[in-house]
C-alpha cells in the first residue's frame, strides 16, 4: 500500500475493472432476486447533489444485497423528459440561428436524438465517478422502442376502458413553452402584486357593486358578477345586472357558494381565465370568451389592448378605468401564483381540447391496496403514506397532452368529426395528433416498462414487483402515485414493495440549493477534491430517514480523514500479517464487541436506517479499532483476528466507500471485495467477561489519562503503583508508559491516588506542584454539566441531530463529570 492516502489513485480505473468483470450483472439464478430500478434522470443536462444523494442510497443498498448473496438487478435508464428537453434544444438551435419551429418535426428530432445522446454520455460518466453499481446490460430509455410500445398499450386500453377522454376544459398553459401542464407541474409562490377595486355600474345609476381583483388584465372577458347567496350585503341585488368596467356591457350579478364572503369586497368577477369562474360560467349556461391568446397576448376580444403583454395590459387598462373613475383604491397584496414547473413562467388558464385520463376509478383501487396491510406498498418513513393518501383522496384528472414534439406522440386520429385511438393509422385521409403525452405518463410504467411489458418476459416474472424505490418526497405526487395506480392497474399488483423517501439538499444554513443562489455544488467538483467515498459516506449517513441534508464541505473534510485513518490501519495490519497467536483477552474483547456491532449495523442496514449505520461504523473504528485494539495489539500481537476485523469493516463498509474498501481489500487479496460476503452475527461467540475486564480498563485507563491532563503531571513525577495481573500490567506499561516515572515515593509530596473499581490496580503519583483553588473552575464545570444534561434529556434533540453529534455531547458530559469528581476531590 502506498504511504499516504490519494483518493485520486485509489479511485482511478477501478470503475473500469468492475465493468470488465461483470460485476455489476444481475441474472444468477441460483440467488434469491433483488430488484431496484433507478429513477431516471432528465437528459436535460448534468447531475445535481440531489442525484449524488439518491443514486448513493440506492447503490448501498445494490451493493449490501450483492454481499448478503442476492441476486442484484439494479436497472438504469433515463427520461427523456419532454418540455423541459424540448426547451433545452429550441435554446441551442436559436443560438445557431435555426428557427426550431420552421425545420419541421422530422429534422428537428434529428437535433434531438443527438443532444439526447451527448448529455446521456455525461451522465453514465458521472455515474461511473459515483461507483455506481448499474447493470448496462438492462439501460433503458423513456423514449426507446420498449417504452413505446408499453405507452400504446397502456393510452389504448385505458381509452377503450373509459379512463382516457378529450375534452375541452380549463387546463393550465405554460406561454413560453407552449404547451398545457398538469396541475402538479404548477408551482405556487407568494408574488409581490395588488388588489386592485373597481366600480361595477348599475345602468343608469351612480350606484355599483365594488369588486376586488388581482388581474384586471382578464376583464375584457368578464362575463358575470358572483356573490355568495348567504351574503346579506348582496340579497337585493341578485338577478340584476351591472356594466363591465372594460367592454361596457351589461352582465348578471349571480350566486355561487364558493365565493368566499370574506375575501375582498365578496364580490367576484368572473372571466373565461379561471378554472372556477369557468364551472361557475358553465354551470350558469353564462358565454365564454377569452381575452388572452396562448402567447399570453391579450387577443382582439379586449379591444384597443390587443397585442399587449398581460403585464403591460394591466398596466393600461387601471390608468384607463382610473382615469374614467372606476377604481375605487389600489393595495399592496401579496398573493400565490402559479409558474411553469418546466419555465418558471407565470401559467394562464386557457379553455382548449386536451386529454385527460379520469382519475376516481384509479385513486380509488390505490387507496383500496393502501388500505390492505398485507398487499400495500411500505412506506419508509410512514409519514409519506399519510401524504400520498390524501393527495390521491382529493386527486383531480390529469392532463396528459402535450404541445411538444419531444415525447410518446398520442396514438389518436382525426378525420372530419371522427376519432380513432390506435397505433397505425386507420388509412387515406386520417391525421394523427400532433400531441404527445405528458413524461409522467411514460415515467409511470417505469418499474414494469423496464422489465418488458407488455410482454410476459423472464425478467417481468423474476424481478418484479421491485424490491425498492428510491426518491424524494418532492415527487411523491409526481412519480410515485402514478407508478402506483398505474401498476395495480395493469400488473394487478404494486409496482414496489418498499419506497425509501428522502429530502432535499440543502446548504449549511438550511436555504435550498439553486443556481440563482449562488449556492449549488457541482458533486464532480466535490470528488475530484475529495473523492467519491468521502462524498457518499457524508451524503448518506449525515440526516435522519426522510428528512432534509444540510451540506457542510468541513464535514466532507472530516470524512475523508476517517478514510485516511483507515487507511493507516490498514498499513498497520499489512505489516504486521505473520504474528499469529493464541487468543488473548485484547482479542477475544475486540471479537465480541465486533460481534455485536455485526448484529446491529445488519439489522439497520435492513431498515435503510444508513444515519445509524454511519454512527456505528465510525465509532468503532475510530475508537475501538484504531484507538484501542491497534495500541493494544502492539502489547499481544495476533495478525489473524487483525486481518479479520479490518477485512470485516471493510466488507460493511463497502456499500458506503466502493473505491477504497475495494482497493485495501485487493491489496491483501487477488479478487474483488464485491465477491465477498458479509459479515454474520455469531449468536454461539460469548466472550462477556473478557469484554468487562478490557472495557473495565479502557474505563480507568482515561480516567488517569484525564486526571494526569488536569493536574499535569509530567514525568518529573515520582509513581508507585499495584496490579495484580501480570497482562494487565503490560497493558497498562504500554499505554500510560509506566516505566517513564521514577519509581518513589515521597510522603512530603502532594499525592494523587487512583484506584480501580474493583480495587485491583492503584497508581500514586507524586508531585511537588501545590493543588490550586478550583472553585471557579468548579462553578463553571456544574453549570456545563447541567447544560449538557437537559440538551441530551430532550428527545427532540436526541432523535434528530446527527447522531455523531449526540454522540460527542455524551462523550464531553463524560469528559465533565470525571474533571468535576477531580476537582471536588481535590
Amino acid at each position: 500500500m502506498e504511504k499516504k492516502y490519494d483518493h485520486r489513485l485509489v479511485e482511478y480505473g477501478k470503475y473500469d475493472y468492475w465493468l470488465k468483470n461483470d460485476l455489476f450483472k444481475s441474472g444468477d439464478l441460483n440467488k434469491k432476486p433483488f430488484s431496484i430500478v433507478i429513477p431516471p434522470p432528465n437528459v436535460t443536462g448534468k447531475l445535481h447533489l440531489g442525484h449524488a444523494w439518491d443514486t448513493s442510497l440506492q447503490d448501498i443498498i445494490a451493493r449490501y444485497k450483492r454481499l448478503k448473496g442476492y441476486d442484484v438487478l439494479w436497472l438504469p435508464g433515463m427520461d427523456h423528459a419532454g418540455v423541459a428537453t424540448q426547451a433545452k434544444i429550441d435554446a441551442r438551435l436559436k443560438e445557431q440561428g435555426i428557427n426550431p419551429k420552421s425545420i419541421g418535426r422530422d429534422k428537428w428530432m434529428e437535433y434531438a436524438w443527438s443532444y439526447k445522446e451527448e448529455y446521456a454520455n455525461i451522465i453514465r460518466k458521472q455515474w461511473s465517478n459515483l461507483g455506481l453499481s448499474l447493470d448496462y446490460s438492462k439501460e433503458r430509455f423513456t423514449l426507446d422502442e420498449g417504452s413505446s410500445n408499453a405507452v400504446n398499450k397502456v393510452f389504448i386500453d385505458l381509452y377503450n376502458k373509459g379512463y382516457i377522454y378529450r375534452g375541452t376544459k380549463p387546463i393550465n398553459w405554460d406561454p413560453i413553452a407552449k404547451t398545457a401542464l398538469s396541475n402538479i407541474e404548477v408551482i405556487y409562490k407568494k408574488t409581490k402584486g395588488n388588489m386592485y377595486y373597481f366600480k361595477y355600474m348599475f345602468p343608469n345609476s351612480d350606484q355599483y357593486i365594488e369588486v376586488a381583483t388581482t388581474r384586471p388584465e382578464t376583464m375584457a372577458s368578464d362575463k358575470a358578477v358572483v356573490v355568495n347567496p348567504k351574503d346579506d350585503r348582496y340579497k337585493n341585488i341578485v338577478g340584476k345586472s351591472v356594466i363591465s368596467p372594460l367592454r361596457k356591457e351589461l352582465i348578471p350579478v349571480i350566486t355561487d357558494e364558493y365565493i368566499d364572503i370574506s375575501f375582498g369586497t365578496g364580490a367576484m368577477k368572473c372571466s373565461a381565465h379561471a378554472i372556477d369562474d369557468f364551472d361557475i360560467l358553465k354551470k350558469n349556461n353564462i358565454e365564454i370568451v377569452e381575452s388572452i391568446d396562448t402567447n399570453g397576448i391579450l387577443n382582439d376580444y379586449a379591444l384597443e389592448f390587443s397585442g399587449l403583454t398581460r403585464e403591460e395590459a394591466r398596466i393600461k387598462i387601471v390608468e384607463k378605468l382610473n382615469k374614467e373613475g372606476l377604481i375605487t383604491k389600489i393595495e399592496d397584496y401579496n398573493h400565490e401564483v402559479g409558474y411553469s414547473e418546466r419555465t418558471d413562467a407565470v401559467i394562464e388558464i386557457m379553455i382548449m381540447p386536451q386529454w385527460f385520463v379520469k382519475m376516481d376509478g384509479l385513486s380509488k383501487a390505490l387507496l383500496d391496496v393502501q388500505s390492505d396491510k398485507e398487499k400495500k406498498v411500505k412506506f419508509v418513513t410512514s409519514r409519506f403514506e399519510k401524504i400520498l393518501i390524501n393527495w390521491m383522496i382529493s386527486i383531480q384528472d390529469w392532463c396528459i397532452s402535450r404541445q411538444v414534439w419531444w415525447g410518446h406522440r398520442i396514438p389518436a386520429w382525426y378525420k372530419d368529426d371522427q376519432v380513432k385511438v390506435q397505433i397505425e393509422s386507420p388509412g387515406l385521409e386520417w391525421t394523427q395528433d400532433e400531441d404527445v403525452l405528458d413524461t409522467w405518463f411514460s415515467s409511470a410504467l417505469w418499474p414494469f416498462s423496464t422489465l418488458g411489458f407488455p410482454n410476459k418476459t423472464n425478467d417481468l416474472e423474476r424481478y418484479f414487483p421491485i424490491d425498492i424505490m428510491v426518491t424524494g418526497y418532492d415527487i411523491i405526487f409526481f412519480w410515485v402515485a402514478r407508478m402506483m395506480f398505474q401498476s395495480i392497474e395493469f400488473m394487478n399488483n404494486i409496482p414496489f414493495k418498499e419506497v425509501l423517501i428522502h429530502g432535499l439538499v440543502r446548504d449549511k444554513n438550511g436555504k435550498k440549493m439553486s443556481k440563482s443562489l449562488g449556492n449549488g455544488i457541482d458533486p464532480m467538483d466535490v470528488i475530484e477534491k475529495y473523492g467519491a467515498d468521502s462524498l457518499r459516506y457524508f451524503i448518506t449517513t449525515n440526516t435522519a430517514q426522510g428528512m432534509d441534508l444540510r451540506y457542510d464541505e468541513e464535514k466532507i473534510k472530516s470524512t475523508w480523514n476517517f478514510i485516511n485513518k483507515i487507511w493507516n490501519a490498514s498499513r498497520y495490519v499489512e505489516m504486521n500479517l505473520n504474528n499469529e497467536s493464541e487468543l488473548s483477552v485484547i482479542d477475544k474483547w475486540i471479537l465480541f464487541k465486533f460481534n455485536n456491532k455485526v448484529k446491529s449495523i445488519t439489522k439497520n442496514m435492513d431498515k435503510y436506517d444508513f444515519q445509524n449505520v454511519g454512527s456505528e461504523l465510525y465509532e468503532f473504528i475510530w475508537n475501538d479499532f484504531c484507538d484501542w485494539y491497534i495500541e493494544l495489539s502492539k502489547v499481544h500481537l495476533n495478525s489473524k483476528v487483525l486481518k479479520y476485523i479490518l477485512f470485516s469493516i471493510l466488507k460493511m463498509l463497502h456499500p458506503f466507500m466502493p473505491f477504497v474498501t475495494e482497493d485495501i481489500y485487493m491489496n491483501f487479496e487477488n479478487k474483488s471485495i464485491m465477491l465477498e460476503e458479509y459479515p454474520k452475527y455469531d449468536k454461539e461467540l460469548n466472550y462477556k467477561n473478557e469484554y468487562k475486564l478490557i472495557e473495565d480498563l479502557k474505563e480507568y485507563i482515561i480516567k488517569v489519562r484525564n486526571i494526569k491532563l488536569e493536574y499535569s503531571i509530567t514525568k518529573d513525577a515520582l509513581i508507585e503503583y499495584t496490579c495484580k495481573d501480570e497482562f494487565v500490567l503490560k497493558i497498562l506499561n504500554k499505554l500510560l508508559k509506566l516505566d517513564d516515572y521514577f519509581k518513589y515515593n515521597d510522603e512530603n509530596m502532594n499525592k494523587i491516588s487512583i484506584i480501580s473499581d474493583n480495587k485491583d490496580i492503584t497508581i500514586n503519583y507524586y508531585i511537588n506542584e501545590n493543588v490550586i483553588d478550583d472553585t471557579k473552575e468548579i462553578e463553571e464545570l456544574k453549570l456545563s454539566i447541567e447544560r449538557r444534561k437537559k440538551l441530551l434529556s430532550n428527545e427532540g434533540y436526541v432523535n434528530k441531530a446527527p447522531k455523531n453529534i449526540v454522540e460527542e455531547e455524551r462523550l464531553k458530559l463524560e469528559e465533565e463529570l470525571i474533571k468535576l469528581n477531580n476537582l471536588e476531590a481535590k
